[in-house]
């Protein structure tokens, strides 16, 4: 069961306090007894026996809930939820009067602090991939050019090898979180589950040196995802200003250490890493409200917007002086060529003609998205199975390492031999290619003088013999119709979508932007130049001369990376910031709408299927449950009490400690509801979580003879243990934890001593009657960030808890399934008895 649940409990509270205990699973670091598995990329339930093209699965619209085994169900119950807003408690209250007044300018301060960091470490990241790719492709092109094939796939394949290996290693034996983008465990955390160490010092570094040499040593995979990794993680650690993993804690912007301005400060530098990624500051903060934060409001988008501001500034401002690290002088002189990375420089007039081939990319932006999401998830479970039945772990590291070497050779040498199965292709012969001809790779092709009419380049070479950001350039390039013909582009196009989809979900860092767009422009260029081949070739300026490829594949990349994202509103925004070409902009939104469109008929958005491959609890924004996969279910006809979990464990305002020294080691639940006493009744008091039942329990001097349950009602100005005690993340010793409640436990000494929940407890805890509307209660629970609602009845009885997993659309699914059933066997039998008692003539 999940660890906020309160599932399948049985008698009363006093009868968990009695009997015989298990206690074969000791308390971890984080204060429970259950944790989710520590590498997910090993983890595979063995109860999978759903087909390969089984719905619910892998293929599931987004109208559809995805269909877990018992095994991922059991999986999801060990994550933790978290609260969006601190507890209100009284030391609480205590503290937040010891913080000095101020209006806000520590939260911009930090907010700066935040935005330069991250660009400076966008900046870093990227003049280091430049640095490792240029070495490796301009040796490789000097052996080319003396027909030293053979030689060149050598120093390529050896070059990347060194860096590949280097950059899995780190993750496979260093910090498998890092592994991936870290986008869906970014999502899964601002939505309020606990994912263990993806904001850790030493996850950053790994995250930052993996993708580094992935990256650079050739994997079709980009930086962009990372960074937006990289950018959570200085939000998540900077605004703190303290570190579990190196053991300081500064005195500085201790206000902010609480969970409501953590994450904000993560959705901060989340954005603040897309502005860094893209140069894109506006589009970073859509794509922060869109994608990444599950809450917000007009204030932090304000601050949000500074973010990301300062992030592009910074990452420009050192992009301007610093090509590879050398200093080229011109400091601070922003060129339209460094900080536009895709730039258009020839605009074209948009033909209302031009919206059907748009409308077209559109559906294959779809299709192909759905079809990569597929794939990769395909490839993850069988990963995941193969390592799963692998015992010794050595030899799982093993395999891990095999993965991205056997990608590497491929690609490597695919990109090295592949462009001696196509001919030569003569420069002269290419409208407005001659103006771009530094750009083209020659291969083996005759080069001519730079002005020569009979210069020519290798189509192929020039796709593959670069890197990715390159290859882009040359698929969006203007007024180049004939540059790439209708072979080279297919033959790149399914190569680069089966290594690319294959490479995602690999043991390095890795993102997924620049192999989106790439594929995308590939297969709009094609459909561009198909028009090209059917209308033919126009001048700029006329009424046909939309009919340009590059404008195709500007468009088929924006409708690539939204059939796979889903995203629209911050993709549109991030094209235009990383193009300026604003002619488009309609086309685009066209595309984009349309590939979402068919995309979400067919499978989840990518980051959140592997929200679900992952088994990390995530709530959407509006459930959608369908019964026996037809009915659409109005939750307002449901009630709480449909779903919630009974009955509820609960405590006293004033409680034994062996009692509670019982609760922590005999049940897994991550909160518990507190009661008080009122006209001879228990009524719902607040609320009070696991871990913070484990740190007052830590403290004897907070324990008291028994005084009777009037001691409760005692308000104490000074409490024995402060609010930030009770924020700990994690325990330090729980081992010794273990050890002392099982002595609470033991020594009936302390059945006599009692603790004063009330001044920790939540007195701003969220309850419900239990015949509240059911879609009204999801709303509450997700809009507040809640971890734990408490359902009362008329009387303010605690009746029931309903937790994340409670309201799940699967779990929502079975519930009301069971709610259905029971209507109609009672409609059946009032049917019956009616019939019995006047039956027919």
């Amino acid at each position: 069961m999940m660890m906020d649940d309160v599932n399948d409990l049985q008698g009363s509270p006093e009868d968990l306090s009695a009997g015989i205990r298990q206690r074969s699973k000791r308390i971890s670091k984080y204060g429970v007894t259950h944790e989710p598995p520590k590498d997910d990329a090993i983890y595979y339930p063995q109860d999978d026996t759903h087909s390969f093209f089984a719905r619910g699965r892998d293929i599931e619209s987004v109208y559809t809930n995805h269909k877990y085994t018992e095994r991922e169900k059991e999986t999801l119950g060990t994550f933790e939820s978290l609260d969006y807003l601190p507890s209100h408690s009284e030391v609480y209250k205590q503290w937040l009067r010891r913080q000095p007044r101020r209006l806000d300018w520590d939260r911009w301060i930090m907010m700066a602090l935040i935005g330069f960091s991250v660009g400076l470490i966008g900046f870093l990241l990227h003049q280091l991939i430049d640095v490792i790719s240029e070495a490796k492709w301009h040796k490789a092109r000097d052996y080319i050019e003396d027909d030293k094939v053979l030689i060149a796939w050598g120093w390529v394949l050896g070059y990347s090898l060194i860096f590949v290996i280097a950059s899995t290693a780190s993750v496979v034996f260093l910090r498998p979180s890092a592994g991936g983008s870290g986008i869906p465990e970014l999502i899964g955390f601002l939505n309020g589950t606990v994912v263990r160490h993806i904001f850790n010092i030493k996850t950053m570094v790994v995250k930052f040196f993996s993708c580094c040499f992935a990256v650079g040593g050739g994997m079709p995979v980009g930086p962009e995802g990372p960074m937006i990794h990289l950018g959570s993680l200085v939000g998540a650690g900077l605004s703190q200003f303290k570190s579990d993993t190196l053991k300081f804690r500064l005195p500085f912007f201790e206000r902010f250490r609480n969970s409501e301005d953590r994450r904000n400060f993560i959705s901060a530098g989340a954005a603040a890493g897309v502005a860094s990624a893209f140069g894109a500051p506006v589009g970073g903060l859509l794509f922060s409200m869109e994608e990444v934060s599950s809450f917000w409001n007009m204030k932090l988008s304000w601050q949000i917007f500074f973010c990301s501001m300062v992030s592009t500034f910074t990452t420009d401002l050192f992009n301007s002086a610093f090509d590879g690290f050398r200093y080229q002088g011109n400091f601070g002189l922003f060129k339209s060529d460094k900080y536009i990375i895709f730039q258009v420089t020839k605009g074209i007039d948009v033909n209302i003609l031009a919206f059907i081939p748009t409308v077209i990319l559109g559906v294959l932006g779809g299709v192909f998205g759905a079809l990569f999401t597929f794939i990769n998830l395909k490839i993850a479970r069988t990963r995941k199975r193969l390592l799963a039945n692998i015992e010794a772990p050595w030899k799982q590291k093993v395999v891990r390492m095999c993965e991205p070497i056997l990608i590497i050779i491929i690609y490597a040498s695919v990109s090295v031999f592949l462009p001696a199965a196509f001919g030569c292709s003569p420069v002269s012969s290419i409208p407005g290619a001659a103006e771009n001809s530094r750009s083209l790779q020659a291969y083996t092709c005759p080069t001519g003088s730079q002005n020569s009419s009979n210069k020519t380049y290798n189509q192929v070479a020039t796709l593959l013999f670069v890197t990715g950001e390159q290859g882009i350039h040359q698929l969006f390039s203007r007024n180049t119709h004939l540059e790439f013909d209708y072979g080279p582009l297919v033959a790149v196009f399914v190569i680069y979508f089966i290594l690319a989809c294959w490479s995602a979900g690999t043991s390095i860092s890795s993102g997924l932007v620049v192999p989106m767009f790439f594929i995308g422009g590939l297969y709009g260029r094609i459909i561009g130049r198909a028009m090209v081949s059917f209308f033919g070739v126009y001048a700029p300026g006329g009424y046909w001369s939309w009919m340009d490829p590059g404008a195709f594949a500007l468009i088929g990349a924006a409708s690539f990376f939204g059939g796979v994202s889903r995203l629209t509103m911050s993709l549109t925004v991030i094209m235009m910031e990383i193009t300026n070409d604003i002619q488009f902009l309609l086309p685009i939104m066209v595309s984009v709408m349309v590939a979402k469109w068919v995309g979400d008929f067919v499978t989840h958005p990518l980051y959140h299927a592997l929200l679900e491959l992952k088994c990390i609890p995530f709530l959407d924004a509006e459930p959608v449950i369908i019964h026996e996969g037809k009915d659409i279910v109005n939750l307002e006809l449901y009630t709480a009490k449909n779903v919630m979990s009974s009955p509820p464990v609960f405590l006293h305002s004033f409680e034994p400690v062996d009692r509670i020294a019982h609760l922590l080691l005999d049940t897994p639940h991550g909160g518990f509801p507190v009661v008080k006493k009122a006209n001879n009744e228990e009524v719902f008091d607040g609320l009070i979580t696991r871990l913070e039942l484990t740190i007052l329990l830590m403290n004897e001097d907070a324990f008291e003879p028994s005084g009777g349950e009037d001691s409760s009602l005692r308000e104490p100005e000074v409490t024995h243990v402060e609010y930030q005690q009770l924020t700990l993340d994690k325990l330090s010793n729980p081992r010794g934890t273990q050890d002392i409640l099982e002595s609470y436990c033991d020594d009936t000494g302390y059945q006599d001593l009692y603790i004063n929940l009330r001044p920790y407890v939540n007195q701003s805890a969220v309850c419900i009657r239990q015949n509240f509307s059911l879609h009204r209660t999801y709303i509450i629970f997700r809009t507040l960030g809640l971890r734990h609602l408490t359902v009362v009845d008329e009387h303010n009885h605690v009746v029931g808890i309903i937790t994340r997993k409670d309201l799940m659309g699967f779990n929502l699914e079975e519930r009301i399934g069971e709610v259905l059933v029971q209507a109609l066997a009672r409609e059946r039998t009032n049917v019956e008895m009616a019939e019995t008692t006047h039956p027919s003539v």
